[in-house]
């Protein structure tokens, strides 16, 4: 390839990159402060404290979860019965928490024509069965994508994605 083919490529290659940085959000706009508080209803609530009914009301009926351990969830009904029978089952002597690594926690709004319509909201969580837990003493994290939808001024999840778990145990060297 020649030179001025590979200048014009890094060039092109740059600006995407520049347009993609500049679509995320700031961390003090409405809109992600929104999306992060509806996060937290999801899993300060909903996961750790199993509030299920508040996180439902987050979600559409037809929400699709995708896990890459656990698979496909197809439906909301679906997903709080996973999460009943599961971690939230009474007595359970392994429950686990869910934290949002605050750093890591990305909002790119969405919009149809100039309107806002919907918003990805990207991060880093961990879990752990210490309440307690801190990001730098744990091995067990995750990457996570949600899209939100905003229909009639109110924020639901219609898709979540789940993905890159990993642990001590389970890493590749």
């Amino acid at each position: 390839m020649n030179q001025s083919i590979k200048s014009l490529l890094l060039c092109s290659i740059g600006l995407l990159m520049s347009g993609i940085a500049l679509a995320q959000v700031d961390s003090n706009s409405e809109l992600f402060k929104t999306l992060k508080a509806k996060d937290s209803i999801l899993f300060k609530i909903g996961f750790n404290k199993c509030d299920l009914e508040k996180s439902a009301e987050l979600m559409y009926d037809d929400l699709e979860f995708y896990h890459d351990k656990g698979g496909i969830t197809h439906s909301k009904e679906e997903f709080i019965s996973t999460m009943k029978n599961g971690i939230c089952r009474d007595n359970n002597p392994e429950k686990v928490y869910r934290f949002l690594v605050e750093e890591s926690l990305e909002v790119f709004p969405m919009y149809n024509n100039g309107k806002l319509y919907g918003a990805l909201q990207n991060g880093k969580h961990f879990f752990s069965t210490d309440e307690n837990m801190y990001f730098e003493n744990t091995d067990n994290y995750a990457l996570f994508s949600h899209l939100w939808i905003l229909e009639e001024n109110n924020w639901k999840l219609k898709r979540v994605i789940s993905y890159n778990h990993t642990s001590i145990d389970n890493r590749e060297d």
